[in-house]
């Protein structure tokens, strides 16, 4: 039996075989915010600050069309879109929706891993209402989430969690989309490396350079090769190539740190603008904590140089930090400390640990400069 032959054999083997349902709620914060503002409804939304240094926290779909996507800077944002409508965050509102919509989760499933507020794995393999049809439960589930919540949600199913993942982004919004077995890996291999789920913008172009642009062309490469030239990144990479991801959604998964990280175009040098580079990724990490209602004490900048050598600095408070301007003075400083970097940087990375549930009323939330 060929490689290839044996791979689609383990795909099609009924015992291996999971149902897995990825739900991602369409542009979720500014879709709550338009529903509970008639006025915003049709028009470009960006929730976050508009200030100098505030970041794009979820757009509208009328926003996106301009360009405006999360993650960018407010300025940048209402340049793309002069019409945009910034509105603030209210955390509260969306964890009070977030749980409508796990209640109706729970009503199939017990195993059932949240990533956010607004996105969620589902095994239905064995489902409360014992119905033996995957897509039958995610159209259920959207319908229930759309007549409880008034939003809508995209599905995606398919037989793990990569290919679920990816499924939903299909037919956003609103929308399903099935891979199953049988289709998976044509799929794949005609899909470009760059909607690949965990390829970020950097990694798709260093894989262009290296004339892989597609699901195909990532299959070609053998497991060294994309080991020698991803790192330890490369044999989640050789396995997704194939179909294969064999994660277990995991409903007790307890988190233990929240990080983000960005691989750059072009490798920095100076101090100024890596600690620039910095402003978006504690914007990300400390919106997700006070979404979660999140405390965290220990904060820690990851360097990683143009040689792949890495270095990390951390410090520990004695107590929670306060809010995105306390997370990001810590952040520059301990960057600083590794000053004049011994070689050009290449991804910065930004990290809270120490993690616990927030005591008292969400303050700092209003500290935010998204």
């Amino acid at each position: 039996m060929t490689s290839r032959s044996s791979e689609n054999s383990r795909a099609f083997d009924p015992a291996r075989q999971r149902k897995i349902i990825h739900i991602d709620m369409d542009a979720f914060y500014a879709s709550v915010e338009q529903r509970d503002n008639p006025e915003l409804r049709g028009r470009p939304v960006a929730v976050g600050g508009s200030a100098a240094r505030g970041v794009v926290a979820a757009a509208s779909y009328e926003a996106r069309k301009f360009g405006v996507h999360s993650a960018m800077p407010s300025v940048t944002a209402k340049r793309k879109c002069p019409d945009l409508i910034f509105v603030m965050p209210r955390f509260d509102v969306y964890r009070a929706v977030s749980d409508q919509i796990r209640q109706i989760f729970a009503e199939y499933t017990p195993l059932i891993e949240p990533l956010s507020l607004d996105e969620a794995y589902l095994d239905v393999t064995e489902n409360l209402k014992g119905m033996e049809i995957a897509t039958d439960i995610a159209e259920e589930i959207r319908a229930k989430i759309t007549a409880t919540t008034g939003l809508t949600a995209s599905a995606g199913v398919s037989y793990n969690k990569f290919l679920a993942k990816m499924a939903s982004d299909q037919r956003k919004p609103d929308g399903l989309f099935v891979i199953t077995p049988r289709n998976g890996p044509a799929f794949i291999e005609a899909l470009p490396v760059k909607k690949f789920h965990g390829v970020g913008p950097a990694t798709a172009e260093r894989m262009k350079r290296l004339g892989i642009e597609t699901g195909l062309d990532l299959k070609a490469r053998s497991l060294v090769f994309l080991q020698e030239h991803f790192g330890k990144s490369g044999a989640y990479f050789y396995g997704i190539a194939r179909g294969i991801d064999q994660r277990e959604v995991e409903p007790d998964r307890v988190r233990k740190s929240v990080g983000a990280e960005d691989t750059f175009a072009e490798d920095l040098l100076d101090l100024e603008p890596a600690c620039k580079e910095l402003a978006p990724l504690v914007e990300k990490v400390w919106g997700y904590c006070a979404a979660n209602a999140i405390s965290a004490r220990t904060v820690t900048v990851k360097i990683k140089y143009s040689d792949f050598t890495q270095a990390t600095r951390s410090r520990t408070l004695p107590t929670p930090v306060t809010g995105s301007a306390e997370i990001a003075e810590i952040a520059s400083a301990l960057l600083s400390s590794v000053y004049p970097f011994r070689r050009s940087i290449r991804l910065l990375g930004v990290t809270l640990s120490s993690l616990d549930a927030a005591t008292g009323p969400p303050v700092s939330q209003l500290k935010l400069s998204l």
